[in-house]
């Protein structure tokens, strides 16, 4: 309502105000305030500020305050999440050249985090289409760049790695906010015309690397008793040679202290070494004693028997 007054010749009117009214239009732009100026970023958020279209900061978790709608916005994306894609589901995207001009299919999983959530939102138009594509173009070039050999045998870890971190490379010049977490060959096969011929050559690899291990136990189990025994039999022969060292030593110091002895009395040595050695002799030899009066020794000795003349000594 308003009221209507006369200045001179016009007619002026003069609104009336509602007291009651503008308390309650107070509160609701006070609620409204509070509920837009106010946010809460998660634990595993960012809270990524525009003012009038244009990102301005970037806050951490917990409650945050802003401008009201529409000066400010914010976008809470999960930076702590991680996120996956394949590449080679389909076969345009799994065929593909390797280094000696051969043709495999190969289906590869990207598992990525954001980094940089406003680089994630603002810098590329669509973050997941890049991401495919970019990886696809890592997996060509490094898979162009090996043997058809090393992406299905020993060397796929190395074909993964060389992937993360050419993919890597790619994302960041791009400042696509994102790390690659992990890349992963999910099938690596040959086209299906020429499997049989992959198994088969994959087949004879087998054998060749059992046969190969079997070898290296066997060098591993002989060699050992090898220098084994070698080092056995050079401890024996050190051992017979200083054996034969100390009796060959004793022996000439044996016939040294006799020549020293037998220089000093030459009848008494000799008389000595001679019942020495009949000492030694004369046990193992048969014996026949006879008295200087027995007459003809032919009476005794075993002329039927050679053998047993060869063994009998006679001794006065």
């Amino acid at each position: 309502m308003a009221r209507k007054i006369m200045v001179g010749d016009q007619e002026i009117k003069i609104p009336t105000f509602n007291i009651g009214g503008m308390a309650l239009a107070l509160l609701f732009l006070g609620a409204w305030f509070a509920m837009s100026a106010f946010y809460v970023v998660g634990p595993d958020e960012e809270g990524v500020v525009r003012r009038f279209g244009k990102w301005v900061r970037t806050e951490s978790s917990g409650l945050n305050f802003k401008f009201p709608y529409p000066i400010e916005k914010v976008d809470l994306p999960k930076v702590t999440q991680v996120k996956e894609i394949s590449v080679g589901k389909i076969l345009k995207e799994a065929k593909m050249l390797t280094g000696d001009e051969n043709i495999l299919l190969v289906e590869v999983r990207v598992q990525y985090k954001i980094k940089d959530a406003a680089h994630y939102l603002f810098n590329v138009a669509n973050v997941e289409e890049t991401i495919k594509d970019a990886t696809e173009s890592a997996l060509r070039q490094t898979i162009g760049s090996h043997p058809i050999d090393n992406p299905l045998t020993e060397k796929k870890a190395e074909i993964m790695d060389e992937i993360q971190i050419l993919l890597q490379e790619m994302l960041d010049d791009y400042k696509c906010g994102i790390d690659v977490r992990q890349v992963q060959l999910q099938d690596v096969n040959p086209p299906q015309e020429v499997d049989f011929a992959f198994k088969d050559v994959q087949s004879a690899r087998e054998q060749k690397e059992q046969l190969i291990n079997k070898a290296l136990g066997y060098q591993n189990d002989i060699i050992p008793k090898a220098r084994g025994e070698a080092e056995q039999m050079l401890r024996e022969a050190e051992a017979y040679r200083e054996e034969r060292t100390k009796r060959a030593e004793g022996d000439a110091s044996r016939f040294l202290s006799v020549l020293t002895e037998y220089r000093k009395a030459k009848d008494v040595t000799e008389k000595r070494l001679y019942l020495e050695t009949m000492e030694q002799i004369l046990p193992d030899i048969e014996k026949v004693i006879l008295d200087e009066e027995a007459g003809n020794l032919l009476n005794v000795l075993p002329l039927g028997n050679l053998e047993g003349a060869k063994k009998m000594g006679v001794q006065k």
